[in-house]
């Protein structure tokens, strides 16, 4: 994500400044927040990958394609270096400087932007999953493990949104 601060109000920047750890908002307060982000950002690179490609290939290593594929999009066609920040851990095969930040999010305020787009667009999937999967709640849990999310796959099993490679109890409870 890049920055373009002369875009914005002072009102809207002051608005920015609450910026933390996606996970530390409200999702009302996410939603409020989106939409100054990408109202600041230059530039904005949302990537998702499919259940069956994580499935495949390992969460953490799709994680990392996906991140490093977002990274290679943001940057495309800026000359010169361009620092990278990343959220926890450094991307491999990358062909820019990058700085892996321990708790990024709660940090700097990029990547904790970057939190709220993914959040967001995220929790926005998942209740557009709801509709086209009913009865596995996913608009109130938004892919999270929670009791009556694994009460749902109990009942009725997994959908086709499900990752079999998570080690879920609940998965293991069921004849898959």
């Amino acid at each position: 994500m890049l920055f373009d601060y002369e875009a914005l109000t002072t009102r809207e920047l002051r608005s920015l400044s609450a910026l933390n750890d996606s996970k530390q908002h409200t999702g009302q307060a996410r939603e409020a927040l989106f939409p100054l982000v990408l109202r600041s950002a230059a530039r904005v690179v949302v990537v998702s990958r499919c259940v069956r490609g994580i499935d495949a290939l390992g969460l953490h290593k799709t994680n990392l394609a996906a991140l490093r594929d977002a990274m290679s999009a943001v940057t495309r066609g800026i000359a010169g270096e361009v620092l990278c920040l990343v959220d926890g851990f450094s991307v491999p095969e990358f062909e820019r400087p990058q700085r892996a930040i321990v708790d990024g999010d709660a940090t700097s305020a990029a990547i904790a932007a970057a939190s709220i787009v993914a959040k967001v667009t995220r929790d926005r999937y998942m209740r557009h999953a709801d509709v086209q999967h009913p009865g596995w709640s996913f608009a109130e849990h938004v892919g999270y493990s929670t009791p009556e999310h694994r009460e749902a796959i109990l009942r009725r099993g997994v959908s086709p949104l499900h990752r079999m490679s998570f080690q879920s109890l609940a998965y293991q409870q069921l004849a898959l």
